[in-house]
């Protein structure tokens, strides 16, 4: 199988900023300001066993943003290669986390999101550029504060035998994507985004 072939798709991720950020270091005797960068990957950390192309599984970062604070922004744009086993299973996402660097003591996660397979390959045509907002959850899977922003685009297609490209005449272009971040859908669901 040629390297072309396995990885048909270049999905372009460009993470725009955030909002409504709040530290979660309760101590006092370090500084409480933010700063921010994000982190993320097709790859999800699982608490399954892993196979060998999890553990090969690349991870993205954006630079921190010194000067943003609770409100950052990024525009940091990124070329992910994706295979065709990526949309055609439905459980897929790419995992974002949101980390803030603390001068001493390393970093720490604000938050985190996953981006459903279904919110990338929806309604625009290959080119089209998805605006999306996602809100953050805590580490254990609550809400927490802050919202991501990204814009996504599959930028480049290789025709795979058997595969349907979406057809720019017979779609609708003019429509607002909210993403609702999901650690799995149930059985019978066709979207993780809820459409305004």
């Amino acid at each position: 199988m040629s390297k072309q072939n396995h990885h048909p798709f270049i999905l372009e991720i460009t993470v725009l900023s955030a909002e409504g950020l709040k530290s979660n270091n309760s101590s006092t005797l370090f500084s409480r300001r933010i700063r921010p960068f994000i982190t993320f990957t097709t790859v999800p950390p699982s608490p399954y066993n892993l196979t060998k192309a999890d553990k090969k599984c690349h991870v993205y970062r954006t630079r921190v943003d010194d000067e943003g604070g609770t409100n950052p922004t990024w525009g940091d744009k990124f070329h992910v290669p994706l295979d065709t086993t990526f949309f055609t299973n439905r459980y897929s996402t790419i995992h974002l986390q949101l980390y803030t660097k603390r001068l001493i003591v390393g970093q720490a996660q604000l938050g985190w999101c996953q981006i459903p397979v279904y919110d990338i390959i929806g309604s625009p045509p290959v080119g089209s550029v998805r605006y999306l907002s996602y809100r953050l959850r805590a580490r254990d899977g609550s809400r927490s504060t802050g919202i991501v922003n990204l814009a996504v685009k599959l930028e480049s297609l290789v025709p795979v035998a058997g595969q349907r490209v979406l057809d720019s005449d017979t779609v609708d272009t003019c429509r607002t994507v909210v993403g609702i971040p999901v650690t799995v859908l149930a059985r019978g669901t066709q979207c993780g985004a809820m459409c305004l």
